[in-house]
């Protein structure tokens, strides 16, 4: 039975050129390093750059001005035909490739969304409402009025759109093959976004009113006419965990009416100190519904 009599300091082999690779990878690793190349510090840089809080415009009129900075918020409803899903309000996020993510820290445009369960506002889900001639900074948004929604990146100081277009056979959601929904900074009419009401009664009334903050509202594409949806039960695997997908399509029910996964909130920030986005802010009475009766005694 063979042994190995040699001790670990006898140098065998190609002992000299081993010692030189190690000097070698030595020194690219504090090459790189000192430039900031390592995969790690590219990781951290991007997510210090998309989990930065920020903080939210106040409404003092209670509704949603050109110029403000909002989160996008689905709220909480269940999805009945699905058995697993995502609870709670989920907010519109960034949500870059993920292995595009691990690699770079840059982004590769068109850049994708998802719907996260988190309710702090951050720079990927804060949303910056634009105006289409860009010179009605603090007007009021009103009903049927074209808007755009836009993610500005601090460090590379560019602002990319929340964008949509037909479907084709190339191009598609990931889960549902609906309508994709993307970020890219084109400046075109495929940026252009519509509010709606809810209630399909009343929404030739509301046309043209103020759009009201922290109320549910429908987000209609102005060039293909899709609502912009959430869907809890398809699950995304995102560069931060379990997310759901976002689509543009508009969901009916038996009735000919917008399904719950069409309706979004624009969510401002608090005044008050200890909460950051009104979604913090307990409701008043009358808006938490009855009281539960009281169980026999």
């Amino acid at each position: 039975m063979a042994r190995n009599l040699y001790g670990p300091g006898v140098r065998m082999g190609n002992w000299n050129e081993d010692i030189y690779l190690e000097e070698e990878l030595m020194k690219d690793f504090l090459e790189k390093r000192d430039k900031g190349e390592l995969l790690i510090q590219k990781n951290r840089r991007m997510k210090n750059l998309l989990l930065r809080p920020v903080q939210l415009s106040v409404t003092e009129d209670g509704c949603v001005h050109f110029g403000d900075r909002v989160m996008l918020v689905s709220p909480h409803h269940p999805e009945p035909r699905a058995q697993r899903f995502l609870p709670g309000d989920l907010s519109l996020c960034l949500a870059p490739e993920e292995i595009q993510a691990r690699l770079t820290d840059r982004f590769q445009l068109p850049c994708g969304l998802s719907a996260a369960p988190t309710r702090a506002p951050v720079r990927r889900n804060a949303f910056a409402v634009l105006s289409v001639d860009r010179e009605a900074v603090g007007d009021v948004l009103r009903f049927g009025q074209n808007f755009r929604l836009g993610i500005t990146l601090g460090c590379e100081d560019r602002t990319l759109y929340l964008s949509s277009d037909h479907r084709t056979l190339l191009r598609s959601s990931s889960l549902s093959s609906l309508q994709e929904v993307y970020l890219t900074d084109e400046d075109s009419y495929l940026n252009c976004w519509q509010a709606a009401f809810p209630d399909p009664q009343l929404r030739l009334e509301w046309e043209g009113q103020p759009v009201p903050a922290n109320t549910r509202i429908l987000i209609n594409h102005s060039h293909t006419n899709r609502g912009l949806a959430v869907h809890r039960h398809l699950f995304l695997r995102s560069y931060f965990g379990k997310e759901a997908e976002v689509a543009a399509h508009t969901h009916l029910d038996t009735h000919r009416v917008e399904m719950p996964r069409n309706h979004w909130m624009l969510v401002t920030g608090s005044p008050r100190g200890a909460a950051s986005t009104m979604l913090d802010v307990p409701r008043p009475p009358a808006e938490r519904g009855p009281a539960p009766e009281p169980g026999p005694q």
